[in-house]
């Protein structure tokens, strides 16, 4: 017996047309939402279809697809907007890979977004003071705050770097942020010829206290 495939709704060429309810991109976006409300044990109506699809009328249609995608797979509860959104693909990483990102000490190079940068500034007293468990919980709870607040204000990843004292370390953080497209080469290697020159510095202070020495 032939298993039956089952085709989920692919967006086609928008058509031009000042009633956006009748773009052919629209209606399909409308049944994609309505189809994964479904999986998720959920019958959604067209007027709550149609304000969800107004919601992520201005977000990449393969990104959205790919989010309601995320959703039939993960999500355990009724559709909503902040579930879809959490699951765009716009370069942040999620709440578990940006934690496991994170710097535990002042040696630490890292390359973070500013929701990244934002939540570990919370979170800092207490990792010193030595909760991990609450840390992580209150940064995770901020870090989906944040990074919803953004992408509801349409703004991309902006990634920088923060280097740590540990200069040997940095090369490799800061090579791993140009292969994934965090930062350019250029970028890194400008801070790479700052770092030679500290090594450099820091050398010729040794060599100084050991003349002293003698």
């Amino acid at each position: 017996m032939s298993k039956t495939k089952i085709h989920y709704p692919q967006w086609k060429e928008r058509v031009a047309s000042n009633n956006p309810r009748r773009d052919i991109g629209y209606r399909e976006l409308i049944e994609a939402i309505t189809l994964t409300a479904e999986v998720c044990g959920q019958v959604l109506s067209r007027a709550a279809a149609e304000m969800l699809a107004d919601d992520l009328a201005d977000f990449g249609e393969d990104d959205v697809l790919a989010a309601l995608a995320r959703c039939r797979l993960e999500l355990q509860g009724p559709l909503r907007v902040k579930e879809i959104l959490l699951r765009l693909e716009d370069g942040r990483p999620t709440p578990d890979e940006a934690w496991a990102m994170l710097p535990r000490d002042e040696r630490t190079s890292v390359v973070w977004t500013e929701e990244m940068a934002h939540a570990w500034g919370v979170v800092l007293p207490l990792l010193d003071s030595g909760d991990a468990g609450t840390a992580q919980k209150v940064f995770r709870e901020l870090y989906v705050k944040c990074v919803l607040e953004a992408r509801l204000r349409r703004e991309p990843a902006h990634w920088t770097p923060s280097l740590g004292s540990d200069v040997a370390a940095r090369e490799q953080v800061l090579r791993d942020a140009v292969d994934a497209g965090r930062m350019t080469a250029a970028h890194a290697a400008l801070l790479l010829e700052g770092s030679t020159k500290e090594v450099d510095e820091a050398a010729l202070l040794d060599q100084a206290d050991i003349k002293n020495l003698h």
